[in-house]
């Protein structure tokens, strides 16, 4: 999946789950994250691939993996930030367990210097749904 395929994705997932009357409801629910996470600049190619192919298998192969989003800062794009939001925390901690992730987290070891995971509460989530 390319990424601008992905992006439309995860803004078509944000409307679907926070549409209509039940936001409230639902966003009590969610698990959310910010991961902060710096890279080796010398690994950052790597790390994409990297990230890449994780995000498109749990999104894939997860029914509670709701969005993941990483970006990185322009002026800097070795300090990544990844958006994460679970159907609940039961969902985030099977993600965990999964195969893939594990192989992310094996892939990346070594191009992390820094990981910070952010717990978050939403606020509102909107998105268009096209």
């Amino acid at each position: 999946m390319k990424k601008k395929q992905l992006f439309s994705y995860g803004l078509s997932m944000l409307a679907a789950v926070f549409a209509g009357g039940v936001v409230a409801q639902q966003a009590d629910e969610r698990y959310v994250q910010v991961a902060e996470i710096e890279i080796d600049p010398v690994q950052l190619d790597g790390y994409r691939a990297a990230v890449q192919e994780q995000i498109d298998a749990a999104i894939r192969k997860e029914p509670g993996v709701l969005v993941l989003y990483a970006v990185s800062e322009k002026d800097n794009p070795a300090h990544v930030k990844v958006f994460e939001i679970y159907r609940d925390r039961s969902a985030y901690e099977a993600h965990l367990g999964t195969d893939h992730f594990k192989k992310y987290k094996t892939t990346v070891e070594k191009m992390v210097k820094s990981l910070k995971l952010i717990q978050a509460t939403p606020i509102v989530l909107g998105a268009q749904s096209k």
